[in-house]
């Protein structure tokens, strides 16, 4: 049998991250590099992307690449796998987390429901829903051939529920956009179909992730945080362990499943 040190180690094995340059996506891919997996950050910001491939591979000591790609051409998106297995010849895990936030500086997005733009809706699904279908379609065969395919795909709380408008209440922010919300319950839908379209070669999960402290001042931070039983905002470092879980054997009979990772938020 098996032991826990042997089902979380993921030598020999490559990860490609979506948004791997972001807060979220880099720390990841440093969870799966630590343990043992080579990886692969895919950003459109070449060099947040670079510097963080060259920090993971020297901290870590494992093969690590940075591709420089716009998720909103699916051309460009349909390659990443042929990148891919060109320089590290199979795929294992694949992490979607790329995404159009609630901060992405898009005209007639974070602005109130009736003044968003019908441009900026096509955008965010476009990169947070379409690409994330794009580019499963396109890593599949290399992911059934693994022999441990993980499909771990990034949503949100606002994915599951919608917003609370009062926690927004005298604060800079205005909330999430609709097709955010739209965009990562899509998410977890598709998740639900491809965990029995990919079973059994692929396991397919999500991680729906709560509000994450970056800046966040009074009065939204202490609404928020009222309204979470932990009492705070998630860090990065929170988000390691799903991660580790969800890509390595300590899954390996779980599929089809979404993790939330929120503090509570979710449970009343």
């Amino acid at each position: 049998m098996k032991t826990v040190k042997d089902l979380m180690s993921l030598k020999g094995r490559v990860a490609v991250i979506t948004g791997g340059a972001g807060h979220i996506g880099s720390v990841m891919a440093e969870a799966l590099a630590e343990c043992g997996a080579k990886t692969v950050l895919v950003d459109i910001n070449e060099k947040g992307c670079q510097e963080k491939a060259k920090r993971i591979q020297k901290k870590y000591s494992v093969k690590t690449l940075s591709l420089t790609v716009d998720l909103a051409d699916a051309a460009q998106t349909k390659n990443i796998p042929h990148k891919v297995l060109d320089r590290l010849k199979r795929i294992d895990i694949l992490i979607n987390c790329a995404s159009v936030t609630g901060r992405t500086p898009l005209e007639g997005w974070q602005v109130p429901f009736e003044q968003q733009s019908l441009a900026s809706w096509r955008k965010a699904l476009e990169v947070s829903l379409t690409s994330i279908f794009t580019l499963i379609q396109a890593c599949a065969g290399a992911l059934k051939s693994s022999g441990h395919g993980s499909l771990i795909n990034i949503s949100s709380i606002y994915g599951m529920v919608g917003p609370d408008m009062s926690i927004y209440k005298g604060a800079k922010v205005l909330g999430h956009p609709a097709a955010y919300d739209a965009a990562k319950g899509g998410v977890l839908q598709l998740t639900r179909y491809l965990a029995t379209i990919l079973a059994p070669q692929v396991r397919v999960n999500a991680i729906s992730i709560g509000g994450v402290l970056r800046g966040h001042t009074n009065p939204f931070l202490s609404q928020y945080c009222k309204k979470t039983p932990l009492k705070r905002m998630a860090s990065e470092q929170d988000l390691k362990g799903a991660a580790v879980y969800l890509a390595s054997d300590l899954s390996e009979y779980v599929t089809g499943h979404n993790l939330v990772v929120d503090g509570g938020w979710t449970a009343w």
